[in-house]
């Protein structure tokens, strides 16, 4: 008789091709990236051991300070502001209306559009002579200009420190579609039966949107939250190909990740930006874990 062979050997050979994978792809780039945040590496020459250098110098290095602050407002204004206009869409969406099929689809659809052509498209649009959005805002500041003699006119965008920073956050609404798309999924789910109640408690439209479906779609909300924490901070591809490389437009829109990458190959420091990559863990790691802690206080779960 031919031995048996045992279940969790069947198992592993099952999982194997994902375990090589992963131990190839992303267990080894993780050990190796930790192992250069302590060392001094060009990529050209032997890694050199330095220990916790790397992290120090975090601590007198301007441009790292900058980024922080750069990512740290972008993020505090762009979650926020997206989440409650991701969770309008959702209710006005959610509504029963002709062609709801079809603003459903143009809610969604910019979020699958490549980031390249999406910065491309959004160059064009900010741009200060030739824009769409400053043609509209000279013709709505045309007539006030006549009337009370003022020089109103739409600004330079990418071309102002001052600017930038609002030209990202508004256009990282762009995107908010995969987050409506989910909130609609949570709004179905709401049960019907405490619309009833709460209409017969004389409450109106706005009481039961802010005491009914916010609470019941609250876990959902949390979870784009976070998702919303980890992708602002790690914001890269539409700002570095919008804003090029010089320029105080560039400096006030520089982010986290568009540093590391600089650091890392234009500049060749791999062993610096390796840990700015690991820093930045950190940092998203803390901001999860904190964001979990303060949850407990606003999102409802529905027992089973």
């Amino acid at each position: 008789m031919t031995r048996r062979v045992p279940e969790w050997m069947v198992g592993l050979a099952f999982v194997s091709p994902w375990l090589i994978g992963f131990l190839a792809f992303m267990a080894l780039p993780i050990g190796m990236s930790l192992y250069y945040s302590m060392t001094q590496y060009t990529m050209l020459e032997p890694p050199i051991w330095v220990g916790m250098d790397n992290y120090t110098a975090m601590a007198g290095d301007r441009v790292f300070w900058t980024v922080m602050k750069n990512t740290t407002i972008y993020a505090l204004v762009a979650i926020p502001l997206g989440t409650i206009i991701a969770v309008i869409l959702a209710a006005l969406l959610s509504a029963k209306v002709r062609f709801q099929s079809f603003f459903r689809a143009a809610v969604f659809v910019p979020t699958i559009v490549p980031l390249v052509a999406t910065a491309m498209v959004w160059m064009w649009l900010f741009n200060g002579e030739l824009g769409l959005i400053n043609i509209a805002l000279d013709a709505c500041f045309r007539p006030i200009n006549a009337l009370f003699g003022t020089d109103l006119a739409g600004p330079n965008w990418l071309g102002s420190a001052q600017w930038v920073m609002p030209a990202l956050i508004l256009m990282s609404f762009w995107t908010v579609g995969q987050a409506v798309v989910i909130y609609i999924a949570a709004l179905k789910d709401v049960p019907e039966v405490l619309y009833e109640a709460a209409e017969i408690d004389g409450i109106g439209v706005v009481g039961k949107f802010v005491h009914v479906t916010l609470p019941m779609i609250s876990p959902v909300i949390l979870f784009n939250v976070i998702i919303g924490i980890i992708n602002t901070w790690q914001i890269f591809a539409v700002p570095y190909i919008m804003l090029g490389t010089t320029g105080a437009a560039k400096r006030s829109g520089y982010f986290y990740t568009m540093y590391l990458y600089d650091k890392a190959f234009p500049f060749g420091e791999m062993g610096y930006a390796s840990a700015l990559a690991w820093v930045q863990l950190m940092i998203i790691l803390a901001l999860t874990g904190l964001t979990f802690v303060v949850s407990k206080k606003f999102v409802y779960y529905r027992a089973a």
